[in-house]
């Protein structure tokens, strides 16, 4: 097994794998927006999969292994909670793979080697799950997959969808739930992107406005399109939209009339329901991976995406025997398709700096068309990629789209050719600002803060929000309305909006009490707490929890500042190995002996404080507020002066919340569990800290446990 890490390296991995597969999970099965291609997901959870199978003690309670898409909670449609649970399937990359898929078969049902195992094979099309409950051959619900268990109704949506019968014909059980894909032609793809521009641009001028086609937001690929459309909460923006549907497989039935996989597809299309065209029963492996290459020749003429072929075992006591396992059935296959590629010329790299300071390099291309779309910008991720990759402007590339939808340079072709590299800015193109990589991170991120036109109205957002400052009426809209017109470039012009009351009243929106509740509401944070100052200011890895940790023991922001610069004098010394000086080994030693403050954080002060834009900043900011030194305000508990770790979902506050309460009840709240622990909260999914809490005997309790001693206290 490759790269296999020892196992707090593993343990920190699974961690960081859960975290990206869920969040891919839901953006792409509930907000239908994902960030990262197929085949980077695909690679996602295959390691995933490696290291559960090397560490299975280590199998976190939150293991995408065990999830199939994402739950529907935040759905403005139903739930629908599904009888039979949707699957998903496992996918193959090569035939070796096939082919032992076949020898799992066979070895789990105690066949010969080469005893024959008929499969199914069919094309994998890009759509969206979907499940027909019929009662007597009646329509009665329609359901997407959700997370396997729950869905979401749809049932008022599919009834625009041509191809799903409303009743069905022939011989059909009391209870037979069809299951298959709902999808969205490429031609009709096209067509809907082209009427959304086409509406924005009607929308822009009816109301007097310039079109900026960059704001119109398209669907990404087809199966976002279907997607998108199916889940729609009125049924009407549904109808507009060409959707299509077909079956492949079936849930809850009273009865299933037939005894193979073959069979029984066919049975659902003698009722009236579309199955694939390019199903087929193959007898051996080498069958199937004929199947799979016909249908990969034949990709690129089909009028609608497909991604892999799927496999499935063809005699139904064969499939109820090898039953499932975790999300996916024994019996079923998907065999993937890779990348389809093209040859460019890399013609140009521009940088773009995000909201949060980081560089991205982009390549400007020659445009070319990959997978029938044409292609013209690729993301070149970060500076270590493009050394990767060796690319300069001038470069032919090899580009592929991962998963067919994300653009990514596979190969450099030129790269031996006798040029000069390219070199990564060290200073921010928008506003001059030093660009730099924290130790251990290879994003290199402009360090101009509230200064930089890119970052300034996030910035600004995060100052006002709820967490920061929570400056009622100045919401995301108003900041950028306000930046706009030139108002707003800094946190300190926050308190001097008083000044435009008179322009503000003649804008449209805006009548006396709005204004005057704004500017009251403004004038009522002239007095902050200096921990939420501190978090509003974003000052990288300075989280809400670092703020307070920070201010507990420097109790006022200039304190604070005195420090953090001489530490980033020592930080200076260290780069230009350069003796630094005893008061500012001193003051970074101070920082680092604060719990909960790491060089990661010291860094990051460092930084900030070593531009001279945020000084002025940080100075403009206190000529216009005053807050009071920091005090954390205790109370008598019966956890004052315990150790409190907080693990498991907590379901009625936030983590941050919650170590806020223990350290007002005068505790300490803690990230790992030791033998210095006094107490452990515990929520659903408490996994590896709570049970060394039970090894170690320390006490543990529940959120409403806790909440009582919250009470208890006063």
């Amino acid at each position: 097994m490759p790269d296999l890490p020892d196992q707090a390296q593993a343990a920190n991995e699974l961690m960081r794998l859960a975290k990206a597969i869920n969040r891919a999970n839901r953006l792409y099965h509930v907000d239908d927006a994902p960030e990262i291609a197929d085949a980077e997901y695909d690679a996602l959870v295959r390691r995933n999969a490696e290291l559960e199978a090397a560490f299975p003690d280590l199998i976190r309670p939150d293991s995408p292994t065990h999830k199939v898409g994402h739950e529907v909670a935040s759905s403005p449609l139903s739930k629908v909670r599904h009888e039979v649970r949707m699957m998903s399937l496992d996918n193959a990359f090569s035939p070796e793979e096939v082919a032992e898929f076949l020898a799992r078969v066979r070895r789990f049902l105690a066949l010969p080697e080469d005893a024959p195992v008929a499969v199914t094979a069919e094309d994998k099309i890009d759509g969206l799950s979907c499940s027909l409950r019929y009662e007597h051959g009646k329509l009665v619900r329609a359901a997407t997959r959700g997370d396997g268990q729950v869905g979401e109704d749809v049932t008022a949506n599919v009834a625009h969808i041509a191809d799903i019968a409303q009743q069905l014909h022939g011989d059909v059980p009391d209870v037979f739930e069809v299951r298959g894909e709902v999808y969205m032609e490429k031609a009709a793809f096209r067509k809907l992107n082209a009427d959304l521009m086409e509406e924005a641009r009607a929308a822009a001028e009816a109301r007097g406005e310039a079109f900026d086609d960059a704001k119109v937001r398209q669907f990404a690929n087809p199966r976002n399109a279907a997607a998108g459309s199916l889940r729609q909460k009125d049924a009407s923006v549904t109808a507009r939209r060409p959707l299509r549907f077909w079956a492949h497989g079936w849930g809850a039935a009273s009865a299933v009339p037939g005894k193979t996989q073959h069979d029984m597809v066919r049975i659902i299309e003698g009722w009236g329901l579309p199955v694939s065209p390019d199903f087929r029963l193959c007898q051996s492996l080498d069958e199937m991976l004929a199947a799979y290459e016909a249908i990969r020749a034949g990709r690129a003429g089909l009028p609608y995406e497909i991604d892999g072929v799927v496999y499935k075992v063809d005699r139904l006591d064969w499939q109820g025997r090898l039953g499932f396992v975790a999300k996916a059935p024994r019996w079923g296959l998907a065999h993937k398709f890779p990348a389809e590629q093209a040859e460019t010329t890399l013609e140009a790299i521009d940088i773009q700096v995000g909201r949060t300071g980081k560089l991205t390099p982009v390549g400007r291309l020659r445009p070319v068309l990959v997978g029938g779309v044409t292609v013209t910008n690729v993301t070149l991720h970060n500076r270590d990629e493009i050394s990767r990759l060796g690319v300069r402007p001038g470069d032919r590339i090899v580009l592929q789209r991962a998963g067919d939808v994300i653009p990514q340079v596979v190969a450099n072709l030129t790269r031996d050719d006798a040029r000069p590299a390219y070199t990564f800015p060290d200073h921010c193109p928008q506003c001059g600002s030093e660009a730099v990589a924290a130790e251990g991170e290879v994003d290199v991120r402009c360090t101009g803060g509230l200064i930089c036109p890119a970052q300034r109205t996030e910035r600004l957002k995060h100052f006002v929000s709820r967490a920061a400052l929570d400056i009622e009426g100045l919401g995301e809209k108003t900041i950028d309305e306000f930046f706009a017109l030139g108002w707003l470039e800094s946190p300190a012009d926050i308190f001097r909006l008083h000044r435009h009351r008179d322009e503000l009243l003649a804008r449209e929106g805006w009548k006396d009490k709005s204004v005057d509740n704004m500017l009251a509401a403004v004038k009522n944070k002239r007095a902050p707490d200096a921990a939420r100052l501190l978090f509003g200011l974003g000052i990288r890895h300075v989280g809400a929890v670092t703020a307070r940790d920070l201010l507990k023991r420097f109790h006022t922001l200039p304190a604070l500042r005195s420090v953090a610069e001489l530490a980033a004098q020592s930080s200076a010394a260290a780069e230009s190995e350069t003796p630094a000086s005893p008061e500012s080994e001193e003051a970074r030693a101070e920082l680092l002996s604060i719990d909960g403050v790491g060089p990661v954080v010291v860094e990051a002060l460092a930084d900030f404080f070593h531009e001279e834009h945020n000084r002025q900043v940080w100075d403009d900011l206190l000529g216009e507020v005053t807050p009071p030194p920091y005090v954390v305000e205790t109370r008598d508990s019966e956890v004052a002066g315990q150790t409190v770790v907080f693990t498991g979902k907590l379901e009625t506050m936030s983590r941050d919340e919650a170590k806020a309460q223990a350290e007002r009840l005068g505790a300490k709240a803690a990230g790992t569990v030791s033998a210095k622990t006094d107490l452990v909260v515990a929520g659903p999914g408490a996994g590896s800290k709570l049970k060394k809490a039970a090894d170690l005997g320390i006490r543990v309790i529940d959120e409403t446990e806790w909440a009582q001693i919250v009470a208890a206290a006063g």
